[in-house]
C-alpha cells in the first residue's frame, strides 16, 4: 500500500501518545479497501480523485510545517525516482482491490516488512539469523498459498498487482536506507500528480455521481491523516513496536470488508494469511525484543 511518511514534529508526548497515534494510523490505513470497493467508480477514477485531494492536502501540510521548500530542494534524482516508484505502486494498489478480495491484498501487503529486510540483507550484506531466513521463507510460502487460491479465476490479476505494489514499497524502503536524507513527503505528492493526467485519460470520471466523488476525495484525506499519525506516532516508539502495532492494519482491513461489504475471505486466503501473519508477527516481536535488550548490553 502507498504510505505517506510525512516529516514535522507536531505533537509532544510519550509512549502512550505514540501508541494512540499508531493505532489511529492503522485504523485509517485499513479503510483503503473499503473506500476503493465501496464505490462503483472504476479504479482510475478512484486514483484521480484520491490523488487530487491527497496532493492538495500534502502540499498544504508541508507548507504549514515549513518543509515545502526544503523538500523541493532535496528532490533531485533520488526524489523523482521515489516519486515514479510510488506512482507505480499506487497504480497497482487501487486496481488490485477492484480485481481481487481486500483480504488478499491486505495479506500480501503484510509481508512487506520481511521482504524489505531480505532486500536490505542482499543490498547491504548484513548478517542475518536463521530465524529471519525461516520467517522470510514462511512469508513467501504464505503469499504463494494466497495467490494459488486465485489461479484459474479473474482475481489472479489483482493478486499479482498486489505483489507488484508490495515490491514497489519494499524497494522504496530500501532506497530510504541508502539515502536517508531523501525527501519523505514530496515524492508521494508528486506521485499523485504524475498519475493525474493518466487517470484523467483512462477514467470514466465524468460519469461518477457527486457522492462517489466525495467518498473518493475523503479517501485522499484519510490517506494523508493516516500518514501524519504514522509519522508522528513512530517518533515516540521503537521501530519494532511501531511495526507490531501497524500489523493490526491487516486484520482490521479484512474485518471492515466483512462488516461493510460482506466480503468473506476464501479458505486459501485464511491459510496463507495465517502463515504470513505468524511469520511477520514473530519476526517483528523478535526485532522489538532485540531493540529493548540492546541498551542493556551497552
Amino acid at each position: 500500500m502507498t504510505k505517506f511518511p510525512i516529516t514535522g514534529h507536531l505533537l509532544q508526548g510519550g509512549r502512550p501518545l505514540g501508541v494512540m497515534l499508531i493505532i489511529a494510523s492503522t485504523l485509517f490505513f485499513s479503510t483503503a479497501g473499503v473506500f476503493t470497493k465501496g464505490v462503483y467508480a472504476d479504479a482510475w477514477s478512484v486514483i484521480f480523485w484520491r490523488g487530487v485531494f491527497a496532493a492538495l492536502l500534502g502540499i498544504l501540510y508541508l507548507g504549514m510545517i515549513g518543509r515545502l521548500r526544503t523538500e523541493m530542494r532535496r528532490m533531485r534524482r533520488v526524489g523523482w525516482c521515489l516519486a515514479f516508484i510510488y506512482a507505480s505502486g499506487t497504480a497497482a494498489f487501487i486496481p488490485a482491490f477492484k480485481m481481487t478480495s481486500i483480504a488478499n491484498v491486505a495479506l500480501i501487503w503484510s509481508s512487506a516488512p520481511l521482504l524489505a529486510a531480505m532486500l536490505a540483507w542482499l543490498w547491504f550484506r548484513q548478517t542475518v539469523s536463521f530465524g529471519f531466513v525461516l520467517a522470510t521463507l514462511l512469508a513467501a510460502l504464505g503469499t504463494l498459498v494466497v495467490v494459488w487460491g486465485s489461479f484459474g479465476s479473474a482475481s489472479l490479476a489483482g493478486d499479482l498487482l498486489a505483489v507488484w505494489m508490495t515490491a514497489m514499497m519494499v524497494l522504496i524502503m530500501t532506497i530510504y536506507r541508502c539515502y536517508p536524507d531523501a525527501p519523505t513527503t514530496l515524492p508521494t505528492v508528486m506521485a499523485s500528480l504524475i498519475l493525474l493526467p493518466v487517470a484523467w485519460l483512462r477514467a470514466d470520471h465524468m460519469l461518477i455521481p457527486l457522492d462517489e466523488i466525495m467518498i473518493t476525495s475523503l479517501f485522499g484525506v484519510t490517506f494523508v491523516v493516516a500518514s501524519v499519525t504514522l509519522s508522528e506516532g513512530s517518533r515516540h516508539l521503537a521501530s519494532g513496536e511501531t511495526a507490531l502495532l501497524s500489523l493490526g492494519e491487516t486484520p482490521l482491513a479484512i474485518l471492515l470488508a466483512l462488516l461493510i461489504l460482506a466480503e468473506y475471505p476464501s479458505v486459501q486466503t485464511l491459510v496463507g494469511g495465517g502463515i504470513i501473519m505468524a511469520a511477520v508477527g514473530w519476526y517483528q516481536w523478535a526485532m522489538l525484543r532485540a531493540e529493548r535488550q540492546s541498551p542493556k548490553r551497552q
